[in-house]
């Protein structure tokens, strides 16, 4: 069977790689978005990882009107309760977990995989991760929330995954309720996520950034 992977924007190591981060970007962003933070990572520049940033296919988004913009999954609306497109949400996760494939593909092992997301990327690799039937080496959850908590299959492969969830006190966009409402499903279900705000609206900040850095060393050590 061909499959036909998203397309993405690769950053390989200066060494050979042994570690793979997937990154997706937020609703009408690309996977540029996050390459450009890689250098206020600041991670040793022989640390074998290669970051993976897809892009998003373009959709027509309803809160926005109906605009053509990069998407994961259509949003109907936007109050807490997020409707949202469920198939399309779960057709990315699939798209993701294809990357992971194609990552063991290329000889890395499945526990030194994250997957990190921001807004809706976050959505998604909630659900990619937590259905996932190998363990992985974490999830990072950036400015998100965790819709299809009522639906996803749990995959026992990740019941001790390591969660890092991050939020903006002053988020406008996925209010820091959200955030909230995930971290509590995911306890409910017998996680052990953490949980950190910064001071900020719906972006990154440095010091988050310096977080960032630190637990993914600590994860891909």
């Amino acid at each position: 069977m061909n499959t036909t992977y998203l397309p993405c924007v690769e950053v390989e190591p200066t060494v050979s790689a042994t570690a793979s981060v997937i990154w997706l970007h937020g609703l009408g962003s690309n996977g540029h978005d996050f390459e450009a933070i890689l250098p206020q990572l600041q991670l040793p520049a022989d640390m074998p990882v290669r970051f993976i940033f897809p892009h998003a296919a373009s959709i027509p988004v309803t809160i926005n009107g109906g605009a053509v913009m990069p998407a994961w999954y259509d949003i109907i609306s936007l109050d807490v309760s997020r409707k949202l497109n469920e198939d399309q949400l779960i057709h990315s996760a699939q798209q993701v977990i294809d990357l992971i494939e194609r990552e063991i593909s290329r000889g890395i092992t499945s526990e030194r995989i994250i997957l990190a997301g921001f807004s809706q990327g976050g959505a998604v690799v909630y659900h990619a991760a937590l259905c996932y039937s190998k363990p992985l080496g974490g999830l990072l959850a950036l400015s998100t929330y965790f819709p299809t908590a009522n639906i996803i299959q749990y995959s026992d492969a990740n019941r001790d995954i390591a969660i890092e969830i991050m939020h903006g006190n002053y988020d406008p966009v996925v209010i820091p309720k959200l955030g909230e409402m995930a971290r509590d499903d995911l306890i409910a279900a017998g996680y052990k996520p953490q949980w950190r705000t910064y001071p900020m609206e719906h972006q990154v900040c440095m010091p988050q950034i310096n977080d960032i850095a630190q637990w993914i060393a600590a994860r891909l050590a």
